[in-house]
């Protein structure tokens, strides 16, 4: 058992009440986790209770057990986890209510594989190996302390691994992310299940198809087409989020034009923050330093980061666009 393990194995055997937690911009991975999290903790008797700061995407909804997320830290816990984040600046829903402090006075655990965030200095230990996803390093985590795995927090493993391996096709996936999706099959999981129900969920209200249209018709393409990017103002974020993200409408058609090696959603908010979605493909994987230089966080091909206080979001949008177009020139 490693050093980090036994920390984490101790401060679990020691607490009765746990807080898994995920950050501001909850995902497949960040969900499933916390929902494996959830399953495998409370089959060792743990009480568990799931926490975002933000309501749950609509395209999540698919995953059994969303709705168990609440929006506000219990007053009474013994000790948290972080899944999928490890910068602090992802928390700023909790941070504003204090909520953040709160968490910070019982031992934090983060589990993680962004291994470019600036990480939370705070934390009691940090686990955040190379991975393709957090569902790799929980399953991993779990095999070794010979925790349980039910099957239900296998079916969330898996689609951890599916999700942020944008179906094993990723360049982060290894052959122990084919093993453990493997692995999971073989305790009964059944994947086609999973795709069901995702495919249900994915189904849009026929306004969306419009609005899809005049999202594409506002993309910009730059750096020689390289770099492709559209604007999400704040009336479209109030009108259409609660059917789905106006940006993962359009991200994967702006990723799949020819020429384009990463593609950049910006959501401009009314109180002067801007959050910015980025998707590459191979040919372009620096989402990672991107987010990073913003002081967001996430891997080379998908990654996010939000801005504060924003006065002009084009100035913004500027200094991205400049960033990327010298990554890709640094580029090999």
């Amino acid at each position: 058992m490693t050093d980090i393990y036994k920390k984490i194995n101790d401060i679990i055997a020691d607490a009765r009440h746990i807080v898994v937690l995920q950050a501001d911009n909850p995902d497949g991975d960040s969900l499933s986790s916390a929902l494996a999290l959830e399953s495998i903790l409370s089959a060792m008797n743990k009480q568990v209770s799931l926490v975002c700061g933000v309501d749950m995407p609509q395209h999540l909804r698919y995953l059994e057990g969303w709705s168990r997320v609440e929006k506000d830290v219990p007053h009474s816990f013994d000790a948290s986890i972080i899944v999928d984040a490890s910068t602090s600046t992802l928390f700023e829903t909790f941070q504003k209510t204090q909520q953040y402090s709160w968490i910070l006075t019982k031992p934090l655990i983060v589990i993680d594989h962004h291994q470019t965030t600036s990480g939370i200095p705070e934390a009691a230990v940090s686990l955040i190996p190379c991975a393709v996803a957090t569902g790799e390093v929980i399953y991993q985590l779990a095999n070794s302390l010979k925790w349980p795995i039910p099957l239900d927090a296998a079916r969330y493993i898996a689609v951890s691994i599916l999700s942020d391996s944008l179906g094993l096709t990723s360049e982060g996936t290894t052959v122990e992310s084919i093993r453990i999706l493997a692995d999971v099959v073989d305790a009964g999981v059944k994947l086609s299940e999973i795709e069901t129900a995702r495919r249900e969920l994915m189904k849009r209200e026929p306004e969306l198809l419009h609005y899809k249209g005049r999202l594409l018709e506002r993309v910009v393409l730059h750096h020689n087409n390289s770099i492709a990017t559209v604007v999400i103002p704040w009336k479209e974020i109030q009108q259409y989020s609660s059917m789905y993200n106006p940006s993962v409408l359009v991200l994967d058609d702006m990723r799949m034009t020819v020429g384009v090696k990463i593609a950049i959603a910006f959501k401009v908010y009314s109180d002067g923050k801007v959050t910015a979605k980025l998707r590459t493909n191979s040919d372009g994987a620096i989402a990672d330093k991107i987010a990073d230089h913003f002081g967001g966080g996430g891997h080379s091909y998908a990654a996010g980061f939000k801005k504060l206080g924003v006065t002009n979001y084009e100035t913004l949008i500027q200094e991205t666009v400049q960033l990327a177009s010298k990554l890709l020139a640094e580029q090999p």
